[in-house]
């Protein structure tokens, strides 16, 4: 029990570090900066709602729920995100809270929430049904949940299946993010505890890389989990080169007139009395 708690405990530190690598805070504004104010619009935000955005980065769906008149709390792993989330929140005149909080273990009261939304970050976290458990718990029955998530056959998804190789082994029990993109794997995580499930891939579009190359060194540079995966295979030359033309090479095969459509799930769904 004791070698087992350990191991989550560097699982979850292994998470922190990850994501403070980089600037998320970059991809979040430069790259996907409307995911969240869809979030927010499909599950029907509006003034006097109490939201939890879980995993929730910078804030890209805390900071429009928000502005859009809900009490709002930002809850991520990561402290160094908050931080960032913080001073964007300042500038666009948001007032929010934000507290740093495991997705897989919230530290809020059951059914506290009227809605609970995550716009491509729970579905990072390494065990799909504790995390799933938490946001229905924390969403009030009659509540809304409400989720953004990539889909294993859009570009990122395809992009971790590209990176896969060359990263090390995930933990014990982790299943891959993307699978939180499939309609199937979310109904299964929620089961009977919710009903009107609504389910619709989406795609936002994506023009900010004059080229595959500028694509694929950017997330080099910003991306939390791409920088991990290059760092550990720094070593080996040869491995990093072969990656640098994996990640080019499938921006390629997605760049039509100068842009991508980047496939991402979204789910929205009430939570049963």
């Amino acid at each position: 029990m004791i070698e087992s708690m350990e191991r989550d405990r560097a699982v979850k530190a292994g998470h922190r570090q990850m994501w403070a690598l980089g600037s998320y805070a970059a991809v979040a504004a430069e790259v996907i900066p409307e995911l969240g104010a869809t979030l927010v619009q499909a599950a029907g935000v509006g003034p006097g709602d109490r939201v939890l955005d879980v995993a929730a980065g910078t804030g890209n769906a805390a900071i429009p729920a928000a502005l859009a008149g809900a009490s709002v709390v930002a809850s991520d792993l990561t402290p160094e995100l908050l931080e960032i989330g913080r001073a964007l929140a300042v500038e666009r005149g948001a007032q929010l809270e934000w507290q740093q909080a495991d997705a897989e273990a919230l530290p809020y009261a059951d059914g506290e929430f009227d809605r609970v939304l995550s716009c491509v970050g729970v579905m990072f976290a390494p065990r799909h049904q504790a995390g799933a458990d938490e946001l229905v718990r924390v969403c009030r029955p009659g509540g809304t949940i409400g989720l953004v998530n990539w889909t294993p056959e859009g570009f990122i998804g395809q992009m971790f299946a590209t990176m896969k190789p060359y990263a090390p082994p995930p933990p014990p029990g982790a299943q891959p993010p993307p699978l939180w993109g499939s309609e199937d794997h979310v109904r299964a995580l929620l089961g009977d505890r919710v009903a009107d499930v609504i389910t619709r891939r989406q795609a936002v579009t994506v023009d900010r890389f004059a080229s595959p190359e500028e694509f694929r060194d950017f997330f080099k540079a910003h991306y939390g989990p791409t920088i991990a995966v290059y760092r550990a295979i720094a070593g080996d030359p040869e491995r990093v080169a072969a990656l640098d033309q994996d990640l080019a090479d499938l921006a390629r095969r997605h760049i039509e007139a100068g842009a991508m459509r980047w496939e991402y799930l979204l789910v929205t769904v009430r939570r049963r009395g």
